[in-house]
């Protein structure tokens, strides 16, 4: 096996939103992050890699086991767990089965995702709008704002007060679920009119940034990144097997038949099945055990 240096940056996003957010805010020790749509709380995540360096932030993730997994692992962060959008009140929410990433409020998009074999489960859910978890929890200076939530961004971004609450950063997947479509035409209107300029787009996901704070984008490459830049966590293999996983010591002191639970296990339930040394609530052990849990033997772990 191929033993990997450590990397110089290790990205958990599905596209490098976490690498060029980095590239804005280098040298920044902390910051504040909303992560709308938070998905998995290590893998393809954009906002655990802030996390790690000491930011904290909002994270809004209406699927339970996940948003399970935010308040084990990510203790500083303030997790909601309900929908956001345009109005707060109610709204049909497609959970889908295992592919969580596909979860929706579209019936179209859970429709397509039927059609693909994959079954989602209609549940009734909360919604809170952008405005009112700026007010509740947001500090003075929100420094990144990311939307993933399928097929529901302009949504989130009609429920914002735009003169109070102004991310230095806004970046949202503007590809269309199962057809990736441009679906910018939706939500680019009402960033315009908020006085936002789109200054990158990796493919996936656009940038914007306000017009009065357009110098922070020079530090943005002039076209997408390629993806062997950085390394990537889904790079390593099985953390008890590849010596080269940062988590590698850890994970193999640990049964592996525990991994698929590692992050819905509470501090007194893991004492009993990690070595003696280890601080089962301590946040650098908590991420370390949402890595090994990540990816095993070749499975994406949800649990």
């Amino acid at each position: 096996m191929t033993v990997r240096a450590a990397p110089a940056f290790l990205s958990y996003a599905q596209n490098l939103e976490d690498y060029h957010l980095a590239l804005l805010f280098a040298g920044q020790r902390d910051g504040f992050y909303i992560d709308v749509g938070g998905g998995h709380v290590v893998a393809d995540n954009v906002s655990f890699g802030f996390y790690e360096k000491g930011w904290h932030g909002i994270v809004v993730e209406p699927q339970p086991m996940l948003a399970a997994a935010y308040r084990q692992v990510r203790p500083r962060d303030i997790v909601v767990e309900a929908l956001c959008g345009r109005t707060a009140g109610e709204a049909d929410f497609f959970e889908a089965d295992r592919f969580h990433g596909l979860s929706t409020t579209s019936s179209a998009h859970a429709d397509a995702a039927a059609a693909a074999g994959i079954t989602t489960r209609l549940r009734r859910l909360p919604t809170v709008t952008l405005a009112e978890l700026c007010a509740a929890h947001a500090p003075g200076q929100i420094d990144f704002l990311k939307v993933d939530v399928e097929g529901a961004e302009t949504e989130v971004l009609a429920g914002n007060d735009w003169a109070r609450f102004r991310p230095r950063v806004i970046l949202l997947e503007a590809v269309t679920p199962w057809t990736m479509a441009d679906a910018s035409a939706s939500f680019a209107p009402i960033l315009a009119e908020a006085g936002y300029r789109e200054v990158y787009f990796d493919n996936l996901n656009r940038f914007y940034m306000p017009e009065d704070g357009l110098d922070l984008a020079e530090r943005l490459p002039r076209v997408p990144t390629a993806w062997d830049a950085v390394l990537h966590l889904g790079e390593y293999g099985p953390a008890h097997r590849d010596v080269s996983h940062p988590d590698h010591a850890l994970a193999q002191r640990i049964d592996p038949g525990c991994f698929a639970r590692l992050n819905a296990m509470e501090a007194a339930d893991l004492a009993a099945i990690l070595p003696a040394d280890a601080e089962p609530g301590h946040e650098a052990t908590r991420a370390a055990l949402a890595r090994i849990a990540c990816y095993f033997d070749g499975g994406f772990v949800i649990d």
